[in-house]
């Protein structure tokens, strides 16, 4: 059954339909219902005629209304990851796993507090000052962790009293399209809508006159066009847009022992994370040993269709991906640097790219500053750490980063790496209680817990006088 938008709380089918590919066989398997610009206008009204009241709801209706959300989503854990995993590629094991986050980051959500603050009671007035909704949420999703990227948006943006107009990427639209259904008896009418099309109607919703704020994960591309959008109206953004995360394995670190955790922060999602490790640097005496250890790792990896339960790691989502993350292994080549294993995609269906490690690579090459999203894995030697830091920080993104070995040396450099997060002895570590976000191209503002919550608020002051 093909999932349907929902508009104003009703399920209401596309004006056309976009075809949906397995990214597994490079096969449409799916049509998608896609969504005029009657409908869009339809979902934003929607939103904004749902806006006052849902903003008056009392704050523990709110949460309680995001803990149902959370659990209708669970009970339907199984056919939503399906969905994820045929459309996206990704093993079913991590699709459930995805869900499941999805379904729980809903509690986490529900958890956070938004009290208002007193600043001052003196004699002659009472101060105070509370966060109120910005009003309509325009909420942005990519192909990668279209779940979870939508409930890390929509969910946080519900409990401060926002209405939502969620599109995901039409890469992959069916399984959030199901999430639209599922969460329908859990909120009132108009309060989250679900629409789907090509990447015109994300313009066409960032343009909406009736959005009052925009929070977007994808390309610095695209960012940067929705930041200039949003600059015409002031309207506040959120903007996460990619990193290419730099690991440096610091003198005296046991490098066969890290590989592995090094491996795996690289191939997480088959490369496709925002904040997966995209360059290794590491002291030249010690390049081959571990170049060499994450080739094994890399050779022994399991591709397969998300369906396999054998399947480690699926395919990159799209035919454009894999030609994107091929032809700057290609140029790196061309330039000098020196494939261990990989280099090259699969043969047969589909998007597989084979797990990928590069040395040699000659300095500041694309493949060492600019974000691959794939599976390749560049072993960059250095000489001094000092070189190690100044050429992870030679990018234009600044989302993560990470140092390895000895934490007294890890914790002196880590003030050095110019990003919003700098992990020591583990890369990706994200939690639902912690900020997250990049300096530079990598983005603004943050996401997840307290902080993330009051983004999608702005500060109204009371100023009571005492007469």
């Amino acid at each position: 059954m093909t999932p349907s938008l929902t508009i104003g709380g009703a399920a209401v089918p596309g004006a056309f339909e976009l075809p949906v590919e397995d990214p597994a066989t490079g096969e449409a398997f799916a049509q998608s219902p896609a969504c005029s610009p009657e409908q869009l206008d339809a979902a934003v009204t929607a939103a904004a005629a749902a806006t006052a009241d849902w903003s008056r709801l009392p704050f523990e209706d709110r949460r309680a209304a995001l803990r149902a959300c959370g659990d209708a989503l669970g009970a339907h854990l199984e056919e939503v990851a399906a969905l994820l995993s045929r459309e996206q590629g990704k093993p079913l094991a991590a699709a459930r796993a995805e869900v499941r986050l999805s379904a729980d980051w809903f509690g986490h959500t529900a958890a956070l507090e938004l009290a208002a603050e007193e600043l001052t009671a003196g004699d002659d007035a009472r101060i105070t000052m509370e966060r109120v909704p910005h009003g309509v949420v325009a909420a942005i999703a990519p192909s990668n962790f279209p779940i979870i990227l939508s409930v890390c948006k929509f969910a946080p943006a519900l409990l401060a009293g926002n209405t939502v107009v969620v599109k995901p990427s039409p890469e992959t639209p069916l399984s959030t399209l199901r999430v639209g259904e599922v969460l329908r008896d859990c909120l009132p009418p108009g309060v989250l809508n679900v629409v789907s099309g090509d990447h015109t109607l994300g313009r066409a919703l960032t343009e909406h006159p009736s959005v009052d704020m925009i929070s977007f994960t994808g390309s610095v591309e695209t960012g940067r066009a929705i930041a200039r959008q949003a600059a015409d109206r002031l309207l506040p953004v959120v903007l996460e847009l990619g990193g290419n995360d730099a690991a440096i394995v610091l003198p005296g670190a046991d490098v066969t022992a890290l590989a592995p955790a090094l491996f795996h922060a690289a191939l997480a999602n088959t490369g496709q994370f925002c904040a997966a490790v995209k360059r290794v640097y590491v002291p030249r005496d010690r390049a081959e040993e571990l170049a060499g250890a994450l080739a094994a790792l890399a050779e022994a990896a399991v591709l397969r269709p998300g369906s396999d339960p054998e399947a480690e790691f699926g395919p990159l989502v799209s035919r454009s991906q894999l030609e994107r993350v091929a032809s700057l292994v290609e140029d790196a080549v061309a330039r000098g640097a020196r494939i261990v294993t990989g280099g090259a995609p699969l043969e047969g269906p589909g998007h597989f790219y084979a797990p990928t490690v590069v040395t040699d690579l000659p300095e500041g090459c694309e493949l060492e500053v600019e974000e691959q999203f794939g599976p390749v894995i560049p072993v960059i030697a250095y000489d001094d750490p000092a070189e190690a830091v100044r050429r992870a920080n030679a990018t234009r993104y600044g989302l993560g980063a990470s140092l390895w070995g000895p934490r007294e040396a890890a914790e002196e450099l880590a003030p050095l790496l110019d990003s919003g997060t700098v992990w020591i002895n583990a890369h990706g570590d994200l939690r639902p209680d912690v900020p997250f976000g990049g300096v530079r191209s990598s983005g603004l503002g943050v996401e997840y817990g307290y902080w993330g919550l009051l983004e999608y608020t702005r500060i109204k002051v009371r100023n009571s006088a005492r007469r």
